[in-house]
């Protein structure tokens, strides 16, 4: 699909984010929808069934947080990209726990959110089912075989450990939040910091400079990345 047949839905209070959103990324191809708060938005998702959401979480009247949760619970499964001010972890965490895709923090560069929604959408249009081997960079995954390489030599992991990248594997370029790794992985822990040793164990084994890790990234206060690197 390419980026003129892609709809986006802009939920912002602010004219002048929506304008910035408008001629930004209108200029990449995309068609855009505005919305300047929940009620506007819902008649909107109704009436064109946009590709993708930018949503500001604080909308006068229902919030983001709030809206979210309506379209989530009447079952929509579009990539919404959250929009953020870059104090708000807390709301950040919240929103990915309700099932927003990702999320960027203002003010934001027009490079980085086209990048995310990219993404986004990727996954989106992608075909159902997990890719058998997933690659990035010099790192290899065998979902089937439960192989991991870095350039071309096996990695032995504990089994915690590939759990782990099993799971960002298979939402590569997301961030997962803490709750849903732990979750994911433990059933009911809450002990992030189990999560942050595992996470520096598994990066000591597939990153070459494990503090400055190329792939397994840090989402501070929110949880983990797992980039997709040429």
């Amino acid at each position: 699909m390419t980026n003129s047949n892609v709809r986006i839905l802009v939920v912002d209070d602010e004219p002048p984010i929506r304008k910035l959103l408008r001629v930004g990324l209108g200029s990449q191809g995309y068609a855009i929808s505005e919305a300047p708060n929940a009620r506007v938005a819902i008649e909107l998702m109704e009436a064109e069934k946009p590709d993708l959401v930018l949503l500001d979480l604080g909308l006068p009247g229902m919030s983001g947080h709030e809206l979210l949760r309506k379209w989530r619970d009447d079952g929509l499964d579009i990539p919404v990209v959250i929009l953020s001010s870059r104090t708000d972890e807390a709301g950040i965490v919240q929103a990915l726990e309700l099932g927003a895709d990702d999320y960027v923090t203002k003010p934001f560069g027009m490079n980085e959110l086209v990048a995310r929604i990219r993404v986004a959408l990727r996954h989106k249009f992608q075909q159902q089912g997990e890719t058998p081997v997933f690659h990035t960079g010099d790192l290899s995954v065998d979902l089937v075989k439960r192989i991991v390489k870095v350039e071309g030599k096996d990695v032995k992991l504990s089994p915690k450990e590939y759990d782990i990248l099993r799971i960002l594997v298979q939402h590569a370029g997301k961030v997962l939040t803490h709750h849903f790794l732990l979750k994911q992985v433990w059933g009911d822990s809450t002990d992030v910091q189990y999560l942050r040793v595992y996470v520096r164990q598994l990066r000591q084994k597939i990153e070459k400079i494990p503090d400055q890790p190329r792939y397994i990234t840090t989402e501070t206060g929110v949880g983990y990345r797992l980039r997709e690197v040429e």
